[in-house]
C-alpha cells in the first residue's frame, strides 16, 4: 500500500524509514497543500491497488496540467546511487542541500539515497552544505543569497541550465552537473558543461523526433491513470522531442508543447534559451495563446532583474527569426510548481485576460 507521509522537515527521515520497514510505499505530502488537496491525494493513494515491490510514489510536477502519481521500485533508484555519488564526488560525510520540497521527486530521490548510505541531507540550504540537488531556480536563489563557502557542486535538473547560470555558479566555486530526466524515467542524460550525453547506465535513441531511453531507472507506471509514459519492449519515452547535434542530445520540448503559429512551428524551449541571453532577464517562459486564423500567437512571460531597463522587442529582434519572436509580452513573477519548475498551465491561464506590454 501507499502511505502518505507528512512532509514537515522534523523527523521526516525517521517517518520514511518506518514506512519502508513495514514494506509500504512512501508518498510525501507537501506541507503547503490545503486540507482538501491532501485528502484527495490520500484517497487516490489508498483507493487503488499497487504492484508488488512498489517502494516510492512521487507526483509529477504538474507543470503542464494535473499531477499524476508515479510508482517505482526501490531498485529503480538504487541502480543510479553509485553513479550520482561519483558525479558529486560525495559520500556519507558530505551534506547535500535540498531546496525543493520533499514532495518533489528529485528531493525524495536524495532522501532515499541518504537512507542507503549516500550524502547526508538537509531540507533547505545552510552554511554546512557541501552539495546541492535542485532546480535551476533553486541554484539561482542560492547564488543570489551567496553560496555557502563549503558548497562545491550542484546537481541540477527539472529544466535546462542556461550557460550564464552555469558560469555564475562556477565563478562562485560551485561545479554544475546538469541533467535531463523525468519523474517517470529518472536520469536520462547528463551535461558536465559540453552538452547532454547519455547518463551512465542509460542507452538513448531518437525515434521520430522523440527521445527514448533504455535503463534500469524507469518507473513502473502510474497509479490508476494513464500518462505520457510509453514503452516499446525495454525502451521508454514520455514524448520529449530531441535531436542529435554533433553527438550531443538537444532537447526540443514535449511534442504536445510546440506552438503552431501561422505557417511556423515554434519550440518554446528554443525561444526561451534566446530570451535568457538578454542582459537583465532572470528567466522566461514561452507559450502559445490560441487565436483564430493563425493557430496561436507566440507569447512570453519574462522575469526581469530589479532595476533592469530592457527593450524586450528590440532585443528579441536581434536574436530570433520573425516567426519566433513573441507577439505578446508579459513581465512579472513566473508561477512555479512546488519543485521550482515553471507552472506552464497556470501561466497560460493567468495571462489570458491579463494586460500585455505593448
Amino acid at each position: 500500500m501507499i502511505v502518505v507521509v507528512d512532509g514537515a522537515a522534523r523527523g521526516l527521515s525517521e517517518r520514511i524509514r518506518n514506512v519502508r520497514a513495514a514494506g509500504d510505499a512512501v508518498l510525501i505530502a507537501d506541507p503547503r497543500w490545503s486540507d482538501s488537496q491532501r485528502a484527495g491525494i490520500a484517497r487516490r493513494a489508498s483507493g487503488t491497488a499497487v504492484p508488488a515491490g512498489t517502494a516510492w510514489a512521487t507526483l509529477t510536477s504538474g507543470s503542464s496540467g494535473a499531477a499524476r502519481i508515479v510508482l517505482r521500485t526501490a531498485e529503480s533508484w538504487e541502480a543510479s546511487f553509485d553513479t550520482v555519488a561519483d558525479l558529486l564526488d560525495a559520500g556519507p560525510d558530505d551534506i547535500l542541500a535540498l531546496p525543493s520540497p520533499p514532495a518533489a521527486s528529485l528531493t525524495l530521490f536524495s532522501l532515499a539515497h541518504a537512507a542507503a548510505g549516500g550524502p547526508r541531507v538537509r531540507l533547505g540550504v545552510d552554511a554546512a552544505a557541501t552539495c546541492l540537488h535542485g532546480t535551476p531556480e533553486n541554484l539561482r536563489a542560492v547564488l543570489d543569497r551567496g553560496a555557502p563557502d563549503a558548497m562545491r557542486v550542484a546537481l541540477v535538473g527539472g529544466s535546462a541550465v542556461d550557460p550564464a547560470l552555469r558560469a555564475r555558479a562556477e565563478a562562485a566555486g560551485v561545479r554544475v552537473i546538469a541533467y535531463y530526466g523525468a519523474a517517470e524515467l529518472s536520469f536520462v542524460a547528463v551535461d558536465l558543461g559540453d552538452g547532454l550525453r547519455a547518463f551512465p547506465g542509460a542507452e538513448l535513441d531518437v525515434r521520430g523526433g522523440e527521445v527514448w531511453v533504455r535503463s534500469a531507472f524507469v518507473a513502473s507506471g502510474y497509479l490508476g491513470s494513464d500518462g505520457p509514459l510509453r514503452r516499446a519492449g525495454r525502451w521508454a519515452t514520455v514524448g520529449d522531442r530531441a535531436e542529435w547535434d554533433d553527438g550531443r542530445l538537444r532537447l526540443r520540448g514535449r511534442r504536445d508543447g510546440a506552438i503552431l503559429s501561422a505557417s511556423a512551428t515554434v519550440v518554446p524551449e528554443d525561444v526561451e534559451v534566446s530570451l535568457r541571453e538578454i542582459p537583465g532577464v532572470r528567466d522566461a517562459v514561452v507559450f502559445g495563446m490560441p487565436r483564430p486564423g493563425v493557430g496561436a500567437l507566440v507569447a512570453a512571460l519574462v522575469e526581469i532583474d530589479a532595476g533592469a531597463a530592457i527593450d524586450l522587442r528590440a532585443e528579441a529582434g536581434e536574436r530570433l527569426a520573425p516567426s519566433h519572436r513573441p507577439r505578446r509580452w508579459f513581465v512579472g513573477e513566473i508561477p512555479r510548481t512546488p519543485s521550482g519548475k515553471p507552472a506552464r498551465a497556470e501561466i497560460a491561464r493567468q495571462v489570458e485576460d491579463a494586460p500585455w506590454c505593448p
